[in-house]
């Protein structure tokens, strides 16, 4: 199966947006934009990155034996802005307008009524910030 397609059942598996995914890998919009068209392909490296940013098996895109039932039963690890906030030595509010803001590359904020939601790629936020978690 192509590149693109794998990134979009992956997207539609998970229910990400192209944002998060933006969000979640740190590559830049226009970047994913063109994996998802199929008018570029990423490195086999990149590939990996792309699937444990995601909370994926790093053979992921690679793979063509992969399971996608699997993929439904996976969850990609979380962690809470308050222990993240802890993890950085920076406040909880500090961490909440940076993921509302986008500039962290391991999480990101939606809006929704009344409130905002925050998801943090446990994975991806120790492989960026080089720590265990």
């Amino acid at each position: 199966m192509e590149f693109s397609k794998k990134l979009r059942k992956a997207m539609e598996e998970l229910g990400i947006t192209q944002t998060q995914v933006v969000c979640m890998t740190g590559l830049a919009k226009s970047c994913i934009s063109q994996y998802l068209s199929g008018k570029n392909v990423p490195t086999e490296e990149r590939m990996q990155e792309m699937a444990a940013s995601l909370g994926l098996r790093a053979d992921y895109f690679s793979d063509e034996r992969f399971n996608y039932a699997a993929l439904k039963k996976a969850k990609i690890p979380r962690l809470l802005p308050v222990d993240a906030a802890r993890v950085m030595g920076m406040s909880y509010d500090s961490i909440a307008s940076g993921l509302q803001q986008g500039v962290f590359p391991w999480g990101y904020a939606i809006k929704k009524p009344g409130k905002w939601v925050y998801f943090i790629n446990a994975k991806r936020f120790a492989e960026v910030e080089g720590i265990d978690i």
